[in-house]
């Protein structure tokens, strides 16, 4: 009845993009090409997941006429992902992608989310209880919506435990504070996530620091500097064989899609990072978050070097 991996996205987006020829500021601009995708690093997460072939459930919060948008788009995206979203009463929020096509770059807009009532969470939470029944992993995305507790995340992560469900944290500030102190079984910050966290700018200390607070294992992510995992079985560095041009936005969901898919399966820590990063960059080559372009993935894949750095984390 579930799928294989779950995805919570408690402060869901429906993303639009605007592709402009340049972006000048203080002037007017007309917009070549608008997109409109189920956005929230969550529902990425589950669209690349489905892309790959591999069955996922797409759950939280989401409300109002951008909600029921949201949830359409996500139908045309990724058909075979299981929607599980929770309806709330507040309207859904939309992030705007505007795309200098002379440069390449992106400028983002990200409006506020809807505020959650207490009653709307606990019935979120039953239905995510509900769900790790049938989960063999877990991704819990992106930022808080208003009014839940900086917490939440930390909650979510025991009831993954309790259940016996693998769980990766994805979020930042105080809310990933407060959630690598539940001990999530895998933690995926960016650099400056990882030192705002820590205090600390070398990654190296700051993932062995952030697995002291309680993240069974950290995976950092650098950009086109690729991934670092200190883990408790090694430590490894991943990168990309070449640098690719192109928007990054949604490249960290990717890795994430690819972390967890090949958890899943039983690879070993060194495919799992080869998977992550190859999927990250093949992302940078596509138009949107939460699709890659395949024939990049597929050549960057072998390519990966994946090197080890100890023998022990």
């Amino acid at each position: 009845m579930f799928a294989v991996i779950l995805t919570v996205t408690l402060n869901a987006a429906l993303d639009v993009t605007y592709q402009v020829s340049r972006l000048v500021p203080h002037t007017t601009h007309r917009v070549g090409e608008v997109v409109e995708r189920p956005g929230g690093k969550g529902l990425n997460v589950s669209c690349v997941l489905a892309a790959l072939g591999v069955p996922t459930t797409v759950t939280g919060l989401v409300g109002g006429r951008t909600g029921a948008a949201l949830r359409a788009r996500l139908a045309q995206a990724a058909p075979h992902a299981t929607d599980a979203l929770v309806p709330v009463a507040g309207t859904t929020r939309r992030t705007v992608a505007v795309v200098d096509a002379s440069t390449g770059d992106t400028t983002m807009f990200n409006e506020p989310g809807p505020a959650v009532s207490t009653e709307e969470w606990l019935r979120f939470f039953d239905v995510y209880r509900e769900l790790l029944d049938g989960a063999r992993a877990v991704a819990l995305c992106g930022s808080l919506p208003p009014g839940l507790p900086v917490g939440s995340y930390a909650d979510l992560v025991r009831a993954a435990r309790a259940a016996g469900v693998p769980v990766l944290l994805d979020t930042s500030g105080e809310p990933l504070r407060r959630g690598i102190a539940a001990r999530p079984d895998l933690v995926k910050p960016n650099a400056e996530e990882l030192a705002q966290l820590t205090g600390m700018a070398d990654p190296t200390r700051a993932a062995h620091e952030a697995r002291r607070r309680g993240g069974r294992a950290v995976v950092a992510s650098s950009g086109p500097g690729g991934l670092l995992a200190v883990t408790g079985q090694g430590v490894w560095r991943a990168v990309p064989p070449e640098r690719l041009a192109g928007n990054p936005t949604g490249a960290g969901d990717s890795a994430v899609a690819g972390l967890l898919s090949a958890l899943v399966e039983g690879a070993p820590w060194p495919q799992r990072l080869a998977r992550a990063v190859a999927l990250s960059a093949a992302t940078v080559r596509a138009a949107t978050a939460g699709s890659f372009d395949r024939a990049t993935y597929e050549a960057l894949l072998p390519r990966v070097v994946v090197t080890e750095e100890n023998k022990a984390a």
